[in-house]
Order: C-alpha cells, then sequence, then structure tokens
C-alpha cells in the first residue's frame, strides 16, 4: 500500500471511529491525495506528517454527543469505562455544585482539562474543573490521552489529560433543542444552543460564535419509590417495606411528627433524643413533654435530590487571522454562569451538648423528674459518668447539696430535628470567564512557533439556608422563668427567644425559630495567568539513512500564577462547627496561590521506514522542568516508541514520569472541622457487645474512661466529625507517577464484508507515590481499634468519651500517602459494513477491566483493594464511590438514506461490599443497560433526534443509605453509577444553514 493510500485510509478510520463511539484512535490528522497537512496530535506539541502516537488516545466525537443528547459532556464522560464517579447532576450530599471527570478513578485532581491543548481554569482552589463551562455544541471531539502527561502539558496530568478539540473553521449555522422527561413525567431537561461561524478577507481568517442554555429541574428521593424511605445497609431494615410497596413503618403514636418512622432513618430525629453528656442515653421525650425509651428515627430521604436542579447559561467566542505569511494571530473568550441547587433533609441539633437548668419552664414534672433520676444514677458507681470537675464536667451543683436536683444546671446532647424551619439547602452561583490570545505560524524554514497568554477567573457564591445556628439555640435553651412569669433567656442577650426542645413536632413557634435557625454565605474566586512559547520542526541534519525523515522537535517555556481565596462569612467562621447545625463544620478564610516556571522539550526519532518487516519505527522522548514556588521543583519526562511492521499493525510503548504539585487548597487550608464518612465508633453503645478488654484499653488511650466505654452515642447517619487542612509546618510534597503503557492497534482489511477496521488493546499501570490526601475516617478507626496503631489512635479527639460531641473528631489532615496505583488493559474495536441498498451498519466497542486499583496511606496501614468493591474507604478516596472491575460500552448504528437509528449497550460487572452487610446488600450483580437513538433528516437543513435512555426500566441496586460515603450513596443507591431514576426519553431538533 502507498503512503499517500495508507495515510488517507489512517484519517478515514480515526474520523469515522471518533464519530461513531469513544474507540481507540490512533491518530488526527488530515490528509488528502494531494496535501498532508501537519497537525499536533494530542499528547505531544511536535507537529509532523502522518503523526502517530505512542500513548492510547480515545476520541469522542460529535455524532457520539448526539446520540447520547447530552446538554453537558459530564453526561457522556460518566457512562465511559476509563471513568470512575464524579461531582454530576446525581450527586446532592457531597457536591460542589459542578460537573467534574475523574479518570480511571484517581481522583478529578489528577486529570488535566484542556481547550485546544490549553489549561481550563478551576472552578475553585482545589484544582478541579467544572466541564459543565465547555459548550458542547463548539465541540469538534474530545481525545482522552491515558498514562500521564506531564512532560508536555505540565501538572495535574497524573491519569491523563482530556483534550477538547473546538471547531475551527465552522461556517454557517447550527441551532438545536433537546428536551427530556423521564417515564415519570419529571425531571424535565430543557436546552438550546445556537452556533454562527463565517470564514473572513476570502478565507484568511474565521470567527466563531457558540451560546448555550439549559434548564434543568429536580427530582426528589420522595418522587421514586426506593427513595421514599430509609433502608438499614448493616440490617435490612426497611427492605421489606420496599418490596412490599408499604410506606416507613411510622413511630408509635405520642412518638410522631413528619418523617419520624420506627426504622431507617438518623437518630437525630423528633422528638428529641437526649443523652447524658459524656454518658449514655437517657431516652426519647414523647408530644406530651415526658420522656421514654427510644422511640422513632428521622426518615431524611424524601427531602434530597436524585437530581439536582441547574440552570446555566454561557458563550464561547474563537477566532483566527492570517496576518501575515509567517503570524495568524488567535483568541477566544469563554463565559458561563451557572447556578446548582443541593438540597438535604431538615438541620437541627445534631449530638451537640448544652448546658441546660433544670427548672426550663419547658420541662414538665415528668422529664424533669427523669432527667434528676438519670444524673443521679450516673454519679454512682466505681466508673461515675455525672460529675461537676475534670475534663468534661456534665453537673452544675448550683445549690452545693451533692445531689442533682431542680436547682442545677446539667449538661444535655441533644440530638432533634428542626422540621419547623425546613428543608436545608445550598445554592451555587457560579461565574467564570477565560480570554486566550496568542500569535502561531511559521518560523523559518518548516520551524513553527506559538506564543500565548491566557487570563481565567472564576468566582462562586455559596449560600447556605435553613439550618440551626447551633451557637443561638445554646443561648435558648438556657432558660428560666422571667418575673413576669413568660420564659426568658438567662443570658439576657437582647432577641433571645427561648426554645423548647421538650416535646414533638410544633413545640418549636414561629418566633423561636426566627431566633435559631440561620443562612450563611461563602464567597470564592480563582484566578490563573499562564503565559507560553513553544518551537517545534525538524532538525534535517539528523537523519537516520534508513528513515523516511528526519529528527524533529519542540521545545518552549511557560509561566503560570494560581491564586484562590474563600472568604466566609462570620457564621462559617464560628468555631468549632460553624454556627450552622448539620452543617458539616467550619469554614475559615482562605487566601493563597503558587507560581510556576517551566521549561520543557520534545523529540521524535524516526528510526526505520519502508523496510522489509518496519513499515514504521520511530522513538520519542521528552523532558519538562518546573520550578513552584513554595513546592519545589518537578522533573517529569516520557520515552516511548511506535513500531509498525506492515500497514495493519501498530505497536505502541510509552513511558513516563508524571508529577502533581499541590493546589491551593492543599497548600493553604486552614485547620477546620468537617464531616467524613464511617461506619461504626467501635467504642460506642453500638458496638458494646463486641468490646473486649484489649479493645476497651484501646479505647480508654484516645481519652474514655471507662464508664463511658459501650455506653456513649455511635456515629449519626454514617458520618463522623474531622479535623481538615494544611499543616503549614509540613506542607505536601509533589506527588509523582510512575506509568507505563503498552499496546498493538490491528487494522486489518482482509476480514469478509467488513470495512474500516480498527482493534486496539492497551495496557496502562500508573502508579503514583507520595500520594496528597487525607487518611479515610473510618481508616484511622480501624488503624486504631482494629490494628491497634498508637500513631493513628493519636489522631482521634474524643470529648465526652465520644466523637459526636463539638470539638470531638479524627485528624484527617493533608498530608502525603504512601501510594495510589491503578493498572489495566483497555480493548477498542470499530468496523462497518455496507449493506448495499439497505444502506450501512457501524459496530463499536470500549472495553476496560481493571487489575489494580488500590492505595495505602503509610507503611502502617493495611492495603485497600477497591476493584469490584464499594465501601466508606474507597468511596472517600479518589475512587469516588464504587468501582466495577469490567465495564464497556458497545454501540451499533444503522444508516440508510435520511434516517440513523443506533443502541448503545453499557455493561457494569458485579460489585460486592468490602465488610459484612445486610446479604441481599452484600453483592450487586452485573448491570446492563440499553439506550436507544434515532435521527430523520427530514430537511436538507432540519433534522429531527428522538431518544430513549435506560429502554427496559432496569431499577437500580438496593444497598441502602450506608453502603458508602454520602456522595455516592444516596436514596438507598448509588445514584451517579445506576440510572436511578428509570426510562428517559430525548427529543431534539437542529437546524443547519
Amino acid at each position: 500500500m502507498s503512503t499517500s493510500k495508507s495515510i488517507r485510509r489512517a484519517v478515514q478510520l480515526a474520523l469515522w471511529t471518533g464519530a461513531a463511539t469513544v474507540t481507540a484512535a490512533q491518530s488526527v490528522y488530515a490528509a488528502d491525495d494531494q496535501n498532508i497537512q501537519e497537525v499536533v496530535v494530542t499528547g505531544t506539541r511536535i507537529s509532523v506528517p502522518g503523526a502517530i502516537s505512542s500513548s492510547p488516545i480515545l476520541s469522542i466525537g460529535t455524532d457520539e454527543i448526539t446520540m447520547q443528547q447530552a446538554t453537558e459532556i459530564e453526561q457522556v464522560f460518566r457512562d465511559l469505562p476509563v471513568t470512575a464517579v464524579g461531582d454530576g447532576s446525581n450527586v446532592n450530599n457531597g457536591t460542589a455544585g459542578a460537573a467534574t471527570l475523574n479518570l480511571r478513578g484517581l481522583g478529578a485532581q489528577r486529570n488535566l482539562i484542556l481547550i485546544d491543548g490549553k489549561r481550563v481554569t478551576p472552578f475553585n482552589y482545589d484544582g478541579q474543573v467544572d466541564t459543565s463551562i465547555i459548550p458542547t455544541a463548539l465541540i469538534e471531539r474530545v481525545d482522552i490521552v491515558t498514562g500521564g502527561a506531564s512532560a508536555v502539558y505540565g501538572s495535574d496530568a497524573i491519569a491523563g489529560a482530556v483534550n477538547f478539540v473546538m471547531k475551527r473553521d465552522f461556517e454557517g449555522v447550527d441551532l438545536s433543542t433537546d428536551f427530556s422527561q423521564f417515564d415519570e413525567k419529571d425531571g424535565d431537561v430543557r436546552s438550546a444552543s445556537f452556533v454562527m461561524g463565517a470564514n473572513v478577507a476570502d478565507g484568511r481568517g474565521n470567527i466563531v460564535v457558540g451560546l448555550n442554555w439549559t434548564d434543568r429541574d429536580p427530582v426528589m428521593l420522595g418522587d421514586r419509590p426506593l427513595g421514599q424511605l430509609g433502608i438499614v445497609t448493616a440490617s435490612g431494615a426497611g427492605y421489606d417495606n420496599f418490596l412490599n410497596g408499604v410506606a416507613p413503618t411510622p413511630a408509635p403514636a405520642g412518638c410522631g411528627g413528619p418523617n419520624s418512622v420506627v426504622s431507617g432513618g438518623s437518630t437525630t430525629t423528633l422528638p428529641t433524643r437526649i443523652a447524658i453528656a459524656g454518658g449514655g442515653a437517657i431516652g426519647q421525650f414523647r408530644d406530651d413533654g415526658s420522656i421514654g425509651a427510644n422511640c422513632s428515627v428521622f426518615n431524611f430521604n424524601p427531602y434530597n435530590y436524585y437530581q439536582t436542579p441547574l440552570q446555566r447559561v454561557g458563550g464561547m467566542v474563537m477566532g483566527h487571522f492570517e496576518v501575515s505569511e509567517h503570524a495568524e494571530a488567535y483568541a477566544r473568550f469563554g463565559y458561563t454562569s451557572t447556578e446548582v441547587r443541593q438540597q438535604i433533609a431538615a438541620s437541627g441539633i445534631f449530638g451537640s451538648a448544652f448546658w441546660t437548668p433544670l427548672s426550663n419552664p419547658f420541662i414538665n414534672s415528668s422529664a424533669q423528674t427523669t432527667l434528676i433520676n438519670a444524673y443521679n444514677a450516673g454519679r454512682a458507681g466505681a466508673t461515675p459518668i455525672v460529675s461537676t470537675g475534670g475534663d468534661f464536667p456534665n453537673w452544675r451543683d448550683l445549690n452545693g447539696n451533692g445531689v442533682v436536683d431542680a436547682a442545677d444546671d446539667v449538661r444535655i446532647t441533644y440530638s432533634r430535628r428542626t422540621v419547623e424551619f425546613g428543608p436545608r439547602s445550598t445554592t451555587y452561583e457560579n461565574n467564570s470567564y477565560n480570554i486566550l490570545v496568542g500569535v502561531r505560524g511559521q518560523l523559518i524554514g518548516d520551524w513553527d512557533y506559538d506564543v500565548f497568554g491566557q487570563y481565567g477567573e472564576a468566582e462562586r457564591s455559596n449560600v447556605s439556608a435553613g439550618y440551626t445556628n447551633v451557637t443561638a439555640a445554646a443561648d435558648a435553651i438556657d432558660a428560666v422563668m422571667g418575673p413576669n412569669g413568660v420564659p426568658v433567656c438567662r443570658s439576657g442577650n437582647p432577641g433571645c427567644v427561648p426554645l423548647n426542645l421538650f416535646g414533638g413536632f410544633g413545640s418549636i413557634t414561629q418566633e423561636m425559630a426566627s431566633y435559631s435557625s440561620a443562612s450563611a454565605i461563602e464567597q470564592q474566586a480563582y484566578e490563573q495567568k499562564i503565559v507560553g512559547a513553544s518551537v517545534s520542526g525538524p532538525i534535517n541534519a539528523v537523519q537516520i539513512p534508513w528513515a523516511g525523515s528526519p529528527l524533529a522537535m519542540s521545545f518552549g517555556v511557560e509561566y503560570r500564577e494560581e491564586f484562590g481565596t474563600a472568604t466566609p462569612d462570620l457564621c462559617w467562621q464560628t468555631q468549632p462547627a460553624s454556627c450552622l447545625g448539620g452543617a458539616g463544620g467550619s469554614i475559615l478564610p482562605i487566601a493563597g496561590g503558587f507560581d510556576v516556571r517551566e521549561v520543557f522539550g520534545e523529540v521524535l526519532l524516526p528510526v526505520a521506514s519502508d523496510l522489509p518487516g518496519i513499515r514504521a519505527l520511530d522513538l520519542e522522548a521528552g523532558y519538562r522542568y518546573a520550578d513552584y514556588d513554595p513546592s519545589g521543583v518537578n522533573r517529569t519526562y516520557k520515552y516511548g516508541l511506535s513500531y509498525k511492521p506492515v500497514d495493519q499493525v501498530l505497536f505502541r510503548v510509552m513511558k513516563q514520569r508524571a508529577a502533581r504539585a499541590p493546589n491551593v487548597g492543599e497548600l493553604a487550608a486552614p485547620n477546620t472541622t468537617a464531616l467524613d464518612n464511617a461506619t461504626i465508633d467501635p467504642c460506642s453503645v453500638e458496638n458494646a457487645g463486641n468490646i473486649t478488654p484489649e479493645l476497651s484499653a484501646l479505647c480508654m488511650s484516645t481519652g474514655m474512661t471507662a464508664g463511658q466505654v459501650g455506653v456513649v452515642n455511635d456515629l449519626v447517619s454514617g458520618q463522623v466529625n474531622s479535623f481538615q487542612g494544611t499543616d503549614l509546618d509540613n506542607l505536601p510534597k509533589p506527588e509523582q507517577a510512575d506509568t507505563l503503557t503498552v499496546g498493538v492497534v490491528w487494522t486489518p482489511d482482509f476480514i469478509p464484508l467488513a470495512n474500516d477496521v480498527l482493534i486496539s488493546l492497551d495496557y496502562y499501570d500508573i502508579d503514583i507515590s507520595d500520594v496528597i490526601g487525607e487518611f479515610g475516617a473510618q481508616e484511622v478507626l480501624d488503624a486504631c481499634y482494629v490494628g491497634g496503631i498508637a500513631e493513628e489512635c493519636a489522631k482521634i479527639r474524643r470529648i465526652g468519651g465520644g466523637l459526636t460531641l463539638d470539638g470531638s473528631g479524627i485528624e484527617t489532615y493533608t498530608t502525603n500517602l504512601k501510594y495510589l496505583r491503578a493498572e489495566g488493559v483497555e480493548l477498542g474495536v470499530a468496523l462497518g459494513f455496507d449493506i448495499g441498498k439497505f444502506g450501512n451498519l457501524r459496530v463499536s466497542a470500549n472495553v476496560n477491566k481493571y487489575l489494580t486499583h488500590e492505595s495505602q496511606s503509610s507503611d502502617l496501614t493495611p492495603l485497600v483493594d477497591c476493584v469490584g468493591t464499594f465501601g466508606t474507604n474507597c468511596g472517600n478516596g479518589p475512587q469516588g464511590g464504587p468501582l466495577p472491575e469490567t465495564r464497556w460500552l458497545q454501540r451499533t448504528s444503522w444508516m440508510y438514506n435520511d434516517f440513523t437509528v443506533s443502541l448503545l449497550w453499557r455493561h457494569l460487572s458485579g460489585i460486592e461490599s468490602a465488610v459484612p452487610v445486610f446479604p441481599k446488600f452484600q453483592k450487586i450483580d452485573s448491570y446492563d443497560y440499553f439506550d436507544l437513538f434515532g435521527s430523520w433528516q427530514f430537511m436538507e437543513q432540519a433534522t429531527v433526534n428522538f431518544g430513549i435512555s435506560n429502554l427496559f426500566e432496569k431499577d437500580p441496586p438496593v444497598v441502602g443509605n450506608e453502603a458508602a460515603d454520602t456522595g455516592s450513596n444516596s436514596g438507598n443507591t448509588f445514584p451517579q453509577l445506576y440510572d436511578a431514576l428509570g426510562r428517559q426519553y430525548a427529543v431534539g431538533l437542529r437546524f443547519t444553514f
């Protein structure tokens, strides 16, 4: 086969492969019979004719985006076998109001997002990119480079780089509108886009304008049977109700209130549960103000979102103009405004301890007697849990008579949902813009240059509402009878309204709610500045005799500066856990940044071509030196080869050293309290039957008294307080990854009836050391109480013996962990069939199988293997939740005249819990979804599209609400991985002129 015909066929393969579905693309370049253009392949800066990538590249074309009728590119990425769960439309409790990509389950901060080879500005100080700012209508294709790309693009490209290649020379008008809705006639998504482009000055330039708008309606957990009730992962309580279509079993009479149920919910409930602060449970109030045994939990499910609401409007303008034969000016400006709302169940007082006068006028005589008896009983015995002294006093003997009586104050732990305040919500308002200007062209001879400057900025406001003001509540509970027979706050603070937590629903009046509720706001800003210059071209003097072309190289310099701030209001800054009950902790101001100066270079050396057994053999290498302030120096490199023994077979190998420097949040976050996910406090009443003398000793080593072991309350809703932030005296150093990819691509031309056949198989191994991250809370608990590791026990801070009171928690500061590794194989297949008068058939598939996905935080902690599992330890890590061992996408498309029909098959292999749970929830069988798409070009300029996702309406798996972290596990399932909302219909109309 001639070189021209070989290249022309490769171009055809690359174009239709990227259009059909996600498959392994080897090269992306333009060619015709007369002219072969030089372009840059994603993953290198070298421009050479007929470039072949030594790294695996997946391409997603515009047709695939259209077939999935995705208004956000994140919706396409979440189904890719190469990705794991990230933030998105089906993440509620744990969302940041963004749409992120998580390649290989290594964390959204470890893949670099690019637009036309240039960095995209992060949306916050954690260095992650919100992909919803990228207008899908302007995307030509998306290239995903696997296995690190730091030598080419710099820091963050650990798992790889995602390059959004935009439409460069678009002419005409493209107007489209789409609408989708679930089978339950909810969750509507409306979108519209407008693209207009034109050549100018007799083709010397082009300008493209794109506008987009999206409006997404919410879907509540209560809108689906599975989300209407809470199911306990450990015991299966509530599961039979779900199977039988029975509503949650209501709490007994006198212990009621909205969503008060017998099981399957939070112990922060209503009426109020109380406990001796630093001691054991007392019981639960009744509607009549008396105290009895615990009688209800709170079903928080219905208030939450399965699908968060979104409003988005944005636009992008791109253009280039040939100033002279040696200079082309180019520019891009983009702006996007989004609003995402998160909503969770009513706020409350989540195990906070308040001093309470036993003479509080809202405490009736029956409850007063119960409290006095409980506290006096706590004084007795060899290991009393009630004391006026010590590290955690919980009794004030105001009359000095040596017994607890009505004249005294006691410290009570309260667990009460303030349903009267309404649901909690956080609204994320995001505004971002980016400006890029540059000049590129021919420098001299065959050498090209590119000089550019880029500025990006993201501004966010996070408004949290519907919360209990814990500080005000503490003031309002400390109430006594006033001189005029009306309850008053003992503090005498102006405006204080005494709060009645000592009865059922409705005991909190509107006046009480007004004083004891709160809203808070946090402003964030992020700024990125980049300038860079590079040149590339051949060194004609260096050419191996057996090669058809000389050494090609590229080198350049880049300067980047990033700065982020977070400005919370005084409510958020209140220590130790902000003034917002159930907000997860406090937020302190952040202001920090870094800058980096980089020098980089690449070489591509053709070794031989057009010889027997060597159609082409190329070697490539690259190196980047990056000097970060304050993190220090990074040195990254790559070397590899591509070898074609014949036209139809390509072997490729690439070895790389990648790196990621700490982002602003990892460098400058102050120490604050937050919420982390954990399964159980081994020293609590929940585990009382399993506490051995050895475990008891470990519990006491972390600050408990003998009387508190096996008595204090367990964690609330699978969450525990944690202490997070940066240790300024021990800043994390950059993490490094050694990556290896080995693959083969086969494009046979002898398969009967088939044409344009492409088969690729690649192995990848990404091994990250000095991982920047945090120990998981459950990991620390297990290391201490199971492993007996004193170093981990020292991270546990107990207040009153427990982990639920304000000021208690687990230290999970940002540090360098030991390692994180992902290893696997990926298969890509694409082929077509010409079926004569019946049109054309196209079949493609992409399969990913993990061989390894493991991490270890330190030499003293156990290895965590996440392949094919779900659980808290994996969900809290970069994996982002469940990680099926094998996933694939397979698309079959039939094109006939003006009609297209396509079927997408999505497969997820079975997964199982990493820890023992209710037997029915221990394992999730493999899942297969089928999505149908059809289009009809009914006019020359008009096409109508129709799609059905989850065609056979397969129900999501049931695992309960404590199977993993709250970000991935919600509504008793994993809604970001599985289709939790049922069958979805979509229709679109597109006009092109």
